[in-house]
């Protein structure tokens, strides 16, 4: 590909460029690449109640680990899984949680999938809900996240991940019972 090795002004003025800098005044520009902008009070609040439900919610799972209470005393045991012998969606979340909080992430992993990728990206979002809460620095991919991305289609996203999550248990199951 030949350089240029001539100054733009001294160019052909039949040939023109299309979307140049040099031909569009900046004022046209309509592809300027914005990454973050300040976050806005409400922003930095609504930031600083996800960090803070994020470090609850694992705080106190990590208190539990720690003092190896029966989570299944307290909250009751699978009743789906009494009756039928097979686990439910949600069999092996209480424990994949308690292996998270105690930083065993490849066994929550194991004990159910859905939930070790579903608690890595709530710690990712509680990450960034600190960051934005602290420095007041908003990512303009959040914006457009929320603006592009439909309830309905997280709800989907939602419900395949623990479908994939159940048929990776319930094939253990079935595994195991034969």
């Amino acid at each position: 590909m030949p350089y240029l090795l001539y100054p733009l002004s001294n160019l052909d003025t039949s040939i023109t460029l299309p979307y140049s800098n040099a031909v569009m005044h900046t004022s046209q520009q309509v592809n300027k690449m914005k990454i973050f902008c300040a976050a806005s009070p409400r922003q930095r609040i609504i930031a600083a109640i996800v960090c803070l439900a994020v470090v609850v919610y694992f705080g106190v799972f990590a208190l539990v680990a720690h003092y190896e209470s029966n989570m299944g005393r307290h909250i009751g045991y699978c009743g789906f899984k009494q009756r039928t012998n097979l686990p439910c969606p949600s069999c092996g979340m209480t424990t994949a949680t308690l292996a998270f909080a105690r930083g065993n992430i490849a066994e929550t992993f194991h004990i159910q999938p859905a939930a070790g990728l579903l608690y890595c990206a709530t710690v990712l979002a509680g990450g960034l809900a600190f960051f934005i809460a602290v420095f007041g620095v908003y990512f303009d991919f959040i914006k457009r996240f929320f603006a592009e991305i439909k309830i309905r289609y997280m709800i989907l996203a939602l419900i395949i991940i623990l479908a994939s999550g159940w048929a990776v248990t319930l094939a253990r199951a079935v595994a195991a019972q034969n």
